[in-house]
């Protein structure tokens, strides 16, 4: 084979790897614009913080979060089996983002933490890294790390929308959340950056708390969730 020969099939891979970049660009591009639109709509639980209104912001994010799932598995159609991770720095952050968007709503709807598992099934995507294309555990981290710092910004708003009771149960969770990550080990350095933010999220509510309790503020049950009978 020549040289000329040799330096075409190159050619001819770099061409095809192009167009394949392309391709997955134009995807990740609609999953962040999907993204915006769910951030958008929850932003809204910062005008006020009464059960109701929580829920049916969450309600209004059903259907993008159904349009993002959509996405997601055309994405995944386009990669290459076992080329996960050549590509996967294409789509992290929107990853993450969607992941701490769906770790939101759970919480907001229940009052709870959600899994990896079922971030991924919200998403569309696998859960594990044998699965192909996955929701990576570090990606799922970061957006639990990115919800807790809008969790706090959610304690402060709810006492000037009239809801006291909501920092309490806010800064139990982002406490529990605390304890947690501090059982792991973590090598990422990004992920050990971001975690130390999360102690300035339980700080802060923690601080928003403290000034509510000196000033008898505190609802009787310390914030326990309403009864919804």
């Amino acid at each position: 084979m020549t040289t000329a020969a040799v330096f075409s099939d190159f050619q001819q891979y770099l061409d095809a790897d192009h167009e394949l970049k392309e391709e997955i660009r134009t995807v990740v591009r609609e999953v962040e614009q999907t993204a915006r639109e769910i951030q958008t709509i929850m932003q809204a639980i910062h005008q006020a913080a009464a059960t109701e209104h929580v829920l049916s912001v969450c309600e209004k994010s059903e259907p993008q979060f159904a349009k993002a799932k959509e996405q997601f598995s055309e994405l995944a159609k386009k990669i290459p089996d076992n080329q996960y991770y050549r590509f996967n720095d294409m789509w992290r952050f929107v990853i993450q983002r969607m992941a701490y968007l769906a770790a939101l709503k759970v919480y907001l709807r229940e009052d709870r933490l959600i899994s990896q598992k079922e971030t991924a099934d919200m998403l569309g995507v696998k859960a594990g890294r044998e699965d192909g294309f996955h929701l990576d555990l570090d990606d799922f981290l970061m957006g639990l790390l990115t919800m807790a710092s809008e969790l706090s910004r959610f304690a402060v708003n709810a006492v000037v929308s009239g809801d006291p009771g909501r920092p309490v149960r806010v800064s139990k969770f982002l406490s529990e959340l605390d304890s947690g990550f501090r059982l792991l080990n973590l090598k990422n350095d990004m992920l050990r950056k971001r975690f130390d933010s999360l102690k300035y999220s339980v700080q802060k509510v923690e601080g928003v708390v403290y000034d509510l309790t000196i000033r008898s503020l505190v609802p009787a049950g310390g914030g326990d969730v309403p009864s919804k009978d």
